[in-house]
């Protein structure tokens, strides 16, 4: 008999926990140099070259966050291009010796990217209507889907005017060749990261995003071509994880003004009736030594039907604090890096890091959190070690209202002392749990990583985990996608105070649950993050995102 499906999330969630006594099951052996191809591409579809214009966006970080200081801009295929160069696009190369490797705008755990993106365009100057696939090695529209004219009258009737989607894939595979069972769970902070990159880059153009989360993955799957099998690999499968609305015209309104009625799946999938699908998907990887048949058992526990639409609207607040940054927002977007060592001496400022902790609080209409209309349900567990004016130790910060007092009867530790930090902002909901040098627990916990230990503090995403499944085990995708969101918020922010961060995938469940006195499953550690002063590899060369392409035309012009 099959177990119901929210039991086999949990069987999933328990099995690829790490132990200090063991791994998650994964590969023994890493073959680098036979590591999955990076990019998906489609032989035989049209290829449409998009202009590399994000220099010229002059819309600084911090207007991102002020409604109504970027005027929007039109929907014309260069500001479409800017939106990808921005969002999954590479921002920059990294060379070591004859190695090198691509850096995106989105993150993604181990740089191996299972996110594919995709548009749904109405007719526009130089484009015609249809589905394509996003490129980011070349930048490039690669046309999947050739709309017939019912199909092209099917989608514009249902797009609000100045609107178009943004699908987003993954392909689990790329993610199990190096962490084997774990990886699903990787593909889904990776769609978070991705949900947010894509919000901060139509910030800078003034543009709006909306989560389609009333849609069916199968209705996502059928509008981006992804059931057509015999173009696509049996061995790397392709998943349809979410659709996006972005509008163009700043036409959607706050939450709070009572705005529902987001695009439904079964208003615009029949645009695909009659479509012809182009272009046969590359084999990223031709040899695979290992399967993981719990990553096809988790994702058929976790496919998300037609639902509801979710519309929680973000308890007022004060004013983000502020923050000095002048960065223009497309050059900070793009030098978001990973740190890989820390330096152990420079403090980080109490002003710096309260606001890096206000930036992960959603409000109402603000970038990024704008996107994403659900409950908080993913807190802070911080470890605390160089910030000016603070005490080391181990803190806790609530995301939302009402839930303190059910985390302090979990929280089973009688000595945890719940007092709130001096010139702590009010409405931060931020307490003292644990005074002392929390190092060493932050080591451990980490997978013994040092960054863990040596920045200005890390950090575990404490989930409130049942209570997320009763909606259904979809539910523990969402999970992730909210912690890999305020992940890219805590990347850019760390930017712009002048640090650095990185996302951790590698921590022991459990140390951490038992350590805050954590029992069952009401709530889980869902991904770990650490924000400090990093240390430069001056051995790395860092070459511009797309000087391959022009050596490339430069070549074909030589000859």
């Amino acid at each position: 008999m099959n177990k119901p499906l929210n039991e086999t999330v949990l069987a999933y969630h328990e099995r690829t926990k790490h132990h200090f006594d063991r791994y998650a099951r994964g590969p023994a052996h890493i073959n680098w140099n036979a590591q999955p191809d990076a990019f998906r591409r489609y032989a035989g579809a049209a290829r449409f070259e998009l202009p590399l214009v994000a220099d010229t966006l002059a819309s600084t970080y911090v207007d991102l966050y002020q409604p109504g200081a970027i005027a929007p801009q039109p929907m014309i295929l260069k500001n479409v291009a800017a939106l990808l160069e921005l969002s999954l696009g590479i921002s920059a190369w990294k060379q070591y010796g004859e190695n090198h490797w691509a850096l995106r705008c989105n993150p993604s755990s181990g740089n191996l990217h299972p996110t594919e993106g995709y548009l749904v365009l109405p007719n526009m100057t130089h484009i015609a209507a249809g589905v394509y696939h996003y490129l980011s090695h070349d930048h490039v529209l690669e046309q999947r889907g050739i709309f017939k004219q019912k199909g092209t009258e099917i989608l514009e009737a249902a797009l609000s005017t100045g609107s178009f989607l943004i699908g987003l894939t993954s392909i689990p595979w790329r993610e199990a060749w190096k962490y084997g069972e774990r990886g699903f769970r990787y593909c889904q902070h990776d769609i978070g990261h991705a949900i947010a990159a894509i919000r901060y880059a139509a910030a800078t153009l003034g543009w709006k995003v909306q989560l389609l989360d009333n849609w069916a993955d199968a209705e996502i799957s059928i509008m981006l071509g992804l059931e057509q099998n015999e173009n696509f690999d049996s061995t790397e499968p392709e998943i349809p994880e979410v659709m996006l609305s972005i509008n163009t015209q700043n036409h959607i309104l706050p939450y709070s003004r009572g705005l529902t009625g987001r695009l439904l799946g079964k208003s615009i999938v029949p645009a695909t009736t009659d479509t012809r699908w182009v272009g046969k998907a590359n084999v990223l990887d031709a040899d695979h030594h290992y399967e993981w048949p719990i990553i096809d058992i988790v994702l058929d526990a976790t496919v998300k039907p037609a639902t509801e639409e979710t519309n929680w609207t973000p308890p007022p607040l004060p004013p983000l604090l502020p923050l000095s940054c002048q960065s223009r927002a497309a050059s900070l977007i793009r030098q978001r890096r990973s740190a890989q060592r820390f330096e152990t001496i420079t403090p980080l400022s109490l002003k710096g890091f309260y606001r890096l902790l206000d930036s992960t609080l959603p409000r109402n209409g603000a970038t990024p959190w704008d996107v994403y209309p659900h409950l908080p349900r993913i807190h802070l567990i911080l470890f605390v070690h160089k910030v000016a004016g603070l005490s080391p130790g181990i803190y806790i910060l609530l995301r939302r209202d009402g839930i303190e007092d059910n985390l302090r009867a979990a929280l089973q530790h009688e000595h945890f002392l719940w007092s709130k930090p001096k010139k702590c902002p009010e409405y931060l909901h931020f307490y003292q749990l644990f005074q002392g040098d929390a190092k060493n627990a932050a080591l451990q916990i980490s997978c013994h990583q040092e960054i863990a230990a040596d920045s200005a503090f890390s950090l575990g995403m404490l989930a409130e985990f049942e209570a997320s499944l009763k909606k259904g085990p979809w539910g523990y995708r969402q999970l992730f996608w909210e912690a890999g969101i305020v992940g890219q918020v805590l990347y850019l922010e760390a930017e712009a105070l002048g640090v650095r961060g990185t996302g951790i995938g590698c921590y022991f469940d459990d140390a951490l649950h038992s350590l805050l006195g954590l029992t069952g499953t009401r709530y889980q550690s869902m991904y770990h993050f650490t924000i400090g002063t990093p240390l430069h590899d001056r051995r790395l060369q860092t070459l511009p995102p797309y000087a391959h392409l022009q050596t490339k035309k430069q070549g074909i012009t030589n000859k």
